[in-house]
């Protein structure tokens, strides 16, 4: 919803001069970077030192509980007001509006971002549809190494991200 939003705003607010980004594109890209990178370099000052001292959070150690229409509007929910795919989807979406394409084909690639943005996601359901109860270990040792090494991971992921996007913005306002 975000990124169609985005894609309706670059539409109208010229994202795209002469198959150049506009400046205003380049400022949202540096902003969110620095957005990102700030976030990632917080998360990893408070990770846990010590892995094991990591916890699940309340609602994960819940979901094994959770009936399937509960796990849907769980993901529903996860997916539409996490802060942290926010900036994300807003520079997808940016930089697909001034990439000068037409509007059906901005709606593709939009769909695609979606698709493998939401991967992570899909990837246990993946194995929990194929295995059925064989999944349960797997999945298991999954939910356990995702508690033990979460905040670093994301927080290296966030950073990373945000330093792309602080390069990108560089970039188009450099040009």
């Amino acid at each position: 919803m975000l990124g169609a939003i985005m894609l309706a705003v670059g539409g109208t607010g010229g994202a795209s001069t002469h198959k150049h980004p506009a400046t205003w594109v380049g400022a949202l890209k540096l902003a969110l970077g620095a957005l990102l990178a700030l976030f990632g370099a917080r998360q990893w000052q408070r990770r846990p030192r010590d892995p094991s001292q990591a916890q699940l959070p309340k609602w994960m150690a819940a979901i094994d509980r959770f009936t399937p229409v509960k796990i849907l509007g769980l993901g529903l929910l996860f997916s539409a007001a996490n802060l942290k795919n926010t900036p994300l989807t807003l520079a997808a979406a940016a930089s697909i509006s001034s990439a000068g394409l037409p509007v059906p084909q901005q709606i593709g690639a939009l769909a695609i971002f979606v698709v493998i943005a939401s991967l992570g996601v899909l990837a246990p359901l993946g194995v929990y549809l194929l295995m059925g109860e064989r999944a349960k270990n797997i999945l298991g040792s999954w939910r356990d190494w995702a508690a033990q090494h979460n905040v670093a991971v994301m927080a290296a992921l966030f950073f990373v991200l945000g330093l792309k996007l602080l390069g990108d913005g560089v970039s188009v306002l450099a040009a």
